[in-house]
């Protein structure tokens, strides 16, 4: 099926090619006829399966426009409810329609001044929505579509009571969407108490797990993780990778580890000021960080291009738990890699993961210090060849002539290598954790003293990181100048 077989507007047509959508997912296919029908729905879809797009299409067709709400969506956090209003932004641009995400954490102001001027879609969370209520600055006595999304995650946090009041505030003859990974008891009664007659709609449990995603386990001891994560990381050499940990008090420790190993890893939880987190966020979709650590929680439903490597840190609750942490990656269509860190008594929960999510986990043995080793001089021989095939390096070549004259030319070229990734030999995590925490611990005195040397020698080796070199001897340039 084709998105042309919805008989959609040629605005809306224009916005899905645009947004690069090829054809219909499975959920889209079966909700979309639904809603512009004007059915309640009742999905059961796990993350990644398109389901923003299968209730976004149907409200960009279907709205009208007003001074008040068309269309109220319910998120259960605020990054998800910023990136659901920027999908239904680009879905209805065509169409001029107006989205408004509301969320705690910002200025209340300025959405009360952006309500006032009107809007067609709001997209919030059920905190800062009751709030607007209260004030009576949002109204929704002419909203005609409500969306409750990641139902059983507000259920968690809480937000059953508010979506209850919210949709009371709502007109009687709205056409209600609920959507959900599970369907527990009390998410069934609200169904029951405020949707007629809803169709319901559900995923092929059989592929909760995307199959683009190569899944694998390591059991590791637990005093042993962060040196088995970095090495993962070395070897692994991800684009963008995800590290998933259970409490905030773990983010903050694994995200400082890997930062004093080197990485250029940052960490979000609900504790970060949304500035911060905003800051973090921006900083990891633009490629600055390369490494995210964050909570489930913080990182509910978030649509991150390019992610090449979810990684748990500490094994999840349960199955859905699993299965929306490792959705982060292989996104449309394209492949991911998902690696589970375990101690030996987590291996029956992992197992029942596994059996419940309808999967298979392979387990791998931990790459040793020598496959870093190899790993990194592949690297290495990668940065190189896209420098030379891009025609990066010409601006050295009469040092490397003039060197030539006095050396041959392999030391040449090895001494070049070590000035810009170092010492080859690979230093386990521990030895580089207690390195860092040595060179921190020099007095204020020696850092005096050996400030305007360590300068020119920074100085020397930006040369190299800045000029030919990608971001792996970037990297270690930034880490090089922390280190005094």
């Amino acid at each position: 099926m084709k998105f042309e077989d919805f008989n959609l507007s040629s605005e809306t047509m224009k916005s899905i090619a645009e947004i690069g959508f090829e054809e219909p997912t499975p959920i889209q296919v079966t909700t979309i006829p639904l809603i512009l029908g004007g059915r309640d729905i009742v999905g059961q879809a796990q993350t990644g399966t398109g389901k923003t797009a299968a209730f976004g299409i149907p409200i960009a067709e279907r709205c009208q426009n007003g001074r008040k709400p068309f269309a109220i969506v319910l998120e259960p956090t605020r990054e998800l409810a910023v990136q659901v209003a920027q999908e239904i932004y680009k879905i209805g641009r065509y169409k001029k329609i107006s989205v408004l995400a509301v969320y705690g954490g910002t200025s209340i102001d300025r959405q009360i001044k952006t309500l006032q001027r009107g809007v067609n879609v709001v997209v919030g969370t059920p905190g800062r929505v009751m709030d607007l209520l209260r004030r009576k600055t949002l109204s929704l006595s002419e909203a005609r579509i409500v969306v409750i999304d990641e139902a059983d995650e507000m259920l968690d946090m809480g937000f059953i009571d508010d979506i209850e009041t919210i949709l009371k505030a709502t007109p009687a003859e709205r056409q209600t969407l609920l959507f959900s990974a599970t369907i527990p008891q009390p998410i069934m009664n609200i169904a029951r108490r405020y949707m007629r007659s809803p169709e319901k709609i559900r995923a092929n449990s059989k592929d909760v797990v995307i199959p683009e995603i190569t899944q694998i386990f390591y059991e590791v001891g637990e005093e042993n993780k962060v040196q088995a994560l970095s090495r993962l990381l070395d070897v692994e050499d991800p684009r963008l990778a995800i590290v998933f940990c259970h409490t905030k008090r773990e983010v903050d420790d694994v995200s400082m580890k890997l930062s004093q190993l080197g990485y250029n890893a940052g960490a979000i939880h609900g504790d970060y000021a949304q500035a911060r987190r905003d800051d973090v966020m921006n900083k990891f979709k633009g490629g600055t960080l390369d490494i995210l650590v964050a909570t489930d929680v913080a990182a509910r439903g978030l649509d991150i291009k390019n992610v090449t490597h979810v990684i748990n840190y500490g094994i999840p609750q349960n199955r859905d738990s699993y299965v929306h942490r490792i959705g982060r990656t292989g996104r449309a269509g394209k492949p991911g890699i998902a690696i589970t860190l375990i101690t030996p008594r987590e291996y029956k929960h992992l197992r029942l993961i596994e059996r419940t999510a309808r999967t298979i986990i392979d387990r791998k043995k931990l790459p040793s210090q020598a496959d870093v080793v190899r790993a990194r001089g592949k690297n290495i021989v990668k940065d190189i060849s896209e420098i030379i095939n891009n025609a990066r390096h010409s601006g050295y070549l009469q040092t490397v002539k003039e060197l030539s004259n006095n050396y041959e030319f392999g030391d040449v070229a090895a001494a070049a290598l070590y000035v810009a990734y170092g010492e080859i030999k690979e230093k386990s995590a521990e030895e580089r954790y207690r390195n860092n925490e040595t060179a921190r611990s020099v007095t204020a005195t020696d850092r005096s003293y050996n400030r305007k040397s360590d300068h020119h020698v920074a100085k020397s080796f930006a040369s190299d990181a800045r000029g030919p070199l990608n971001k792996t001897g970037r990297k270690r340039y930034r880490n090089f100048q922390k280190s005094f």
